[in-house]
């Protein structure tokens, strides 16, 4: 009987993933974390104890570490307050066929209520063109941002970056060749859940920055964003 519950569960575990993972865009990592799970069941009902104890300790040394490793995540995830910057960088996200993508616009209006309520702030949108896209993340950015009243001058597209490491390394490219400034002050807009990473990547550059968090809209969203980002920062202390 019990290991029927056990089976059961792990099935029913298995079915919610696959719905999240390709019904439910943005929900990937909480997918794999219920697909995890189900072969965590599994596996306790047919290994032995020894091998249960080994797998237990494993699994509570992995809970520390994620437990550990998102304390920063979250913490940055605030931004810095208000700030006075020079340039702000707007990290690109997926945009389908023209139009940019809930993430996209989610940073893109953060850049906007910025822009707006500092006058003076240069924007470099960040991000080329990808796969189902008809245009760069820089043009998207470029003209959502001129529809809602920015002026173009004001705006400076970097239309060649792939990954985040990509967007900042060209963005402070520009950056050097455009100011006259020793050290002029620049700011990241992303996605709350990214800034860290974003901060992470520009320090292991040389740079020093500061954040502007963009608020994603759905709780699950920005659970599932949280998650990846554990990975995300893990794999950017063991290879950057």
């Amino acid at each position: 009987m019990k290991n029927r519950t056990s089976a059961i569960t792990a099935l029913v575990l298995v079915f919610f993933g696959l719905i999240l993972r390709f019904v439910f865009s943005g929900h990937n990592f909480i997918a794999y974390g219920l697909f995890f799970v189900a072969f965590l069941i599994f596996l306790y009902e047919k290994c032995s104890k020894n091998t249960k104890r080994i797998v237990s300790l494993v699994l509570a040394l992995g809970i520390v570490y994620f437990s550990i490793i998102e304390i920063p995540i979250i913490q940055a995830s605030k931004g810095d307050g208000d700030f006075d910057a020079d340039y702000v960088i707007v990290l690109g996200a997926a945009v389908h066929g023209d139009t940019p993508s809930l993430s996209l616009t989610e940073r893109l209006e953060a850049a906007l209520s910025y822009l707006t309520e500092h006058p003076d702030t240069l924007a470099i949108v960040s991000g080329g063109k990808g796969g189902g896209e008809n245009l760069s993340e820089a043009e998207a950015m470029y003209n959502w941002l001129c529809d809602k009243g920015i002026e173009p001058s004001r705006i400076i597209k970097e239309d060649k970056a792939t990954s985040t490491y990509e967007n900042l390394k060209y963005s402070f490219e520009i950056i050097s060749s455009v100011t006259d400034k020793a050290e002029p002050v620049v700011g990241i807009i992303s996605s709350e859940y990214h800034l860290y990473r974003a901060k992470l990547l520009a320090y292991t550059m040389g740079e020093k920055v500061l954040t502007v968090p963009a608020h994603t809209t759905y709780l699950s969203v920005r659970l599932n964003y949280f998650i990846r980002e554990a990975f995300g920062v893990t794999y950017q202390l063991l290879f950057n």
